[in-house]
């Protein structure tokens, strides 16, 4: 990955939800805002079809909780809407986050209550972050999960991410950078290469060749300009003649071409062919054109060397959102001890009390099921496996308020996109098949004590 240049980043403040703060003008006036609680981040089910889920956005979300603060322009805005009182408004202007915050590192798979977050601090400095934990975590982990299964299909050809079109320009950075943590290798999109180092690739689309007068002189300007190991788009007009009049514009060292419609299976075979035949044989295919999991998985007998993926990506191919939540599960009570507490609404139960989570794994070294550990606070805090059978799964990210680099720009989507490969690769034979099934691993709890 290239060094990243990262422009100057404005408040993250307003990124949240009404509620957010009139519960904390309703808190600040009833003398609990400064109880001690602990929120967890969980979902309830995976997508249907979903075997596993990939937890990304933890780098993006430490950085925009360092970033979380009320300026002058944020608190102005504030008193001119009415939102909240002068009280509650004077409170907001010291606003930092001092409590502590662990989870599952970036990367790694998750299942249903796994939890993937536990924020630990005030209620005033946790429900603030509600919002921005929620909307950064669901969307990033929803493509990295798509991301995933994709390039699971693809086996060990490429992915690379081209779905700036298809997203809200400062989403499809975090989808460029989300696809990453799943697998993929590049992205179309510029600004995620100058964020987070992420190697950019693309050269030209059909709009080049419908400039020129012919296939013929769009080629050799290209090559021109890009030189002999640039990509070709072939199929403007007649692939046959698009892969011919490629190699005589670039020589049998053309780095490679592209297809981007038609039956990409028969015509990858038929261009492979042409291709060894006019002995451009290291000349390789990419495809494109509207690609996902699916239409990877069965291409996999085809000679492609590279997949780009636009749409089902950055949408999380059907599963825009993970249902993620975040959820109080333990309070300070009257005694200064934390209490556990949770809903017990109808299909929206919770467990009360701080988890800790860990994966057990078999003696292939598989996993087969997620262990969740329950008990007094204390003790859970503390916990820490003490058989080799059982992997734990949750790491440090904030103490006392200071974030963890590790985890934030180019170096922790390094880390994550590493984190993911091991832990995928942990799973049981089978969790990458692409047919609905249930989770796979099951959720056990263990509680300490009895």
């Amino acid at each position: 990955m290239s060094a990243p240049t990262t422009p100057a980043r404005p408040s993250t403040a307003l990124l949240t939800d009404r509620y957010e703060l009139t519960m904390l003008e309703a808190a600040l006036r009833r003398g609990t805002a400064d109880r001690r609680c602990v929120f967890e981040v969980f979902t309830r089910r995976l997508p249907a079809g979903r075997r596993y889920g990939v937890l990304a956005g933890t780098g993006r979300l430490l950085e925009a909780i360092q970033d979380f603060r009320f300026t002058a322009d944020e608190l102005e805005w504030l008193a001119a809407a009415r939102v909240v009182d002068d009280a509650t408004i004077e409170w907001l202007a010291g606003y930092r986050f001092t409590g502590s915050i662990t989870g599952y590192a970036e990367g790694e798979v998750f299942f249903p209550y796994s939890p993937v977050l536990v924020v630990d601090g005030t209620f005033a400095e946790t429900v603030l972050l509600e919002t921005l934990v929620l909307s950064v975590l669901n969307f990033d982990s929803a493509v990295a999960s798509a991301a995933s299964r994709m390039t699971s299909a693809a086996v060990d050809r490429p992915c690379l991410e081209m779905g700036s079109r298809r997203a809200h320009e400062d989403a499809a950075v975090a989808a460029a950078r989300a696809a990453v943590v799943g697998g993929f290798v590049g992205s179309s999109n510029l600004e995620a290469g100058r964020r987070y180092g992420i190697p950019t690739i693309g050269t030209a689309a059909h709009a080049f060749t419908l400039l020129h007068d012919d296939e013929e002189e769009a080629f050799r300007a290209q090559v021109a300009a890009l030189g002999a190991g640039t990509t070709l788009l072939v199929d403007t007009y007649d692939v046959r003649r698009g892969v011919e009049l490629a190699v005589e514009a670039a020589g049998t060292g053309l780095g490679a071409v592209r297809l981007d419609s038609g039956d990409l299976g028969v015509l990858a075979l038929e261009v492979r062919a042409q291709l060894d035949a006019l002995g451009a044989r290291a000349t390789k295919i990419t495809v494109t054109s509207d690609l996902d999991e699916y239409s990877i998985a069965a291409l996999a007998a085809a000679p492609v060397d590279s997949y780009g993926v636009g749409t089902s990506v950055v949408t999380g191919s059907g599963s825009p959102t993970c249902g993620m939540v975040y959820k109080l599960v333990a309070r300070e009570g009257r005694d200064g001890a934390l209490v556990p507490v949770a809903k017990t609404s109808q299909a929206k139960t919770g467990t009360g009390g701080r988890k800790a989570a860990a994966r057990r794994r078999g003696a292939d070294g598989r996993a087969v099921e997620e262990v969740l550990v329950t008990g007094a606070d204390e003790d859970v805090a503390a916990w820490v496996p003490q058989d080799d059978s059982l992997r734990g799964l949750q790491v440090p990210l904030v103490s006392r308020g200071e974030v963890d680099g590790r985890w934030t720009g180019p170096g922790g989507l390094l880390l994550a996109a590493e984190r993911h490969r091991t832990s995928r690769d942990e799973l049981p034979r089978g969790a990458r098949r692409l047919s609905a099934d249930e989770a796979a691993v099951p959720t056990v709890t263990l509680r300490l004590g009895g």
